[in-house]
């Protein structure tokens, strides 16, 4: 290893650094890490999704979202239900970068695996508090008092036909659904913003509380506020959901503007305490 010499530790204006020793620097290093530090969320995706830069874009500043994959390339009920066959070696992953909480983002998959045993196979596997899509949208629903919706999605039908069984069970009717069911996780990703918009404005005759745009794999979260005003109900999106459910588990309370009511300031979502 090359020593540093007095030349090279000095300013442009010629004053020497200071170098303190290795003990100063080791604790240095430790209390200049500890000081505003950025909460860092652990993101468990599945491989073949393209969207997972929505969650970022939705966090408020000093909050980071770290992604770890799944292996996951096609949509439908069984590739859902095989989707956490390693999920312990890639929560580990995760646990190596410190994280303060791992979500965990498929919101079928999540729905079919079940949010409760999804969370103890996180824990049990790094010590780690995690939280799934599915229990995120179940509580954004309830946040912004959304009984009767309607549905978009990427998914196929049987995907569709299972999330309204599992809605009515938890007490929120589907009025009305629409979508374009994609074989792959890489087709719901391609899907323009644009196109959600016009889709999602087309169900806002439907007699309902809200809508809801399910699925962690397609890009809405530019689109989220438009679509609201156009609505003039609340409009949860998963992506969003996870996000808003992530920032209250951890005690955030700064909020970004513009991705609709449930994580504005004041929103639908505000006042919701994490359970």
């Amino acid at each position: 290893m090359m020593k540093t010499s007095a030349a090279a530790r000095q300013s442009e204006g010629g004053a020497p650094f200071p170098v303190p020793d290795a003990g100063r620097r080791q604790k240095g290093c430790a209390m200049a890490n500890r000081a505003g530090r950025a909460l860092r969320i652990g993101h468990l995706y599945p491989s073949g999704g393209i969207s997972d830069h929505e969650l970022q874009r939705m966090a408020p500043e000093g909050v980071h979202f770290l992604t770890t994959r799944l292996p996951f390339r096609r949509t439908g009920l069984a590739d859902d239900l095989r989707l956490f066959d390693g999920l312990e070696p890639q929560a580990r992953l995760l646990a190596d970068a410190q994280v303060d909480l791992i979500a965990v983002n498929c919101t079928a998959a999540t729905m079919l695996a079940g949010a409760d045993s999804v969370n103890r196979r996180v824990k049990a596997a790094t010590g780690i508090e995690s939280t799934t899509t599915i229990e995120a949208v179940l509580a954004a629903l309830q946040a912004c008092s959304m009984r009767r919706i309607a549905l978009l999605t990427p998914y196929v039908d049987e995907v569709v036909q299972a999330e309204i069984v599992f809605l009515a069970q938890h007490g929120v009717m589907v009025a009305a659904h629409d979508g374009l069911p994609c074989r792959s996780p890489v087709e719901q990703g391609e899907i323009s913003p644009g196109y959600w918009l016009a889709l999602g404005s087309r169900l806002a005759q439907t007699d309902c509380d809200g809508l809801l745009i399910s699925c962690a794999g397609i890009q809405v979260a530019s689109v989220l506020a438009r679509l609201e005003r156009h609505w003039q109900r609340p409009v949860v999106s998963s992506n969003q959901a996870l996000v808003w459910q992530c920032l209250r588990k951890l005690g955030v309370v700064r909020r970004p503007a513009g991705y609709g009511g449930l994580l504005a300031p004041g929103g639908c979502g505000a006042g919701a305490a994490a359970q």
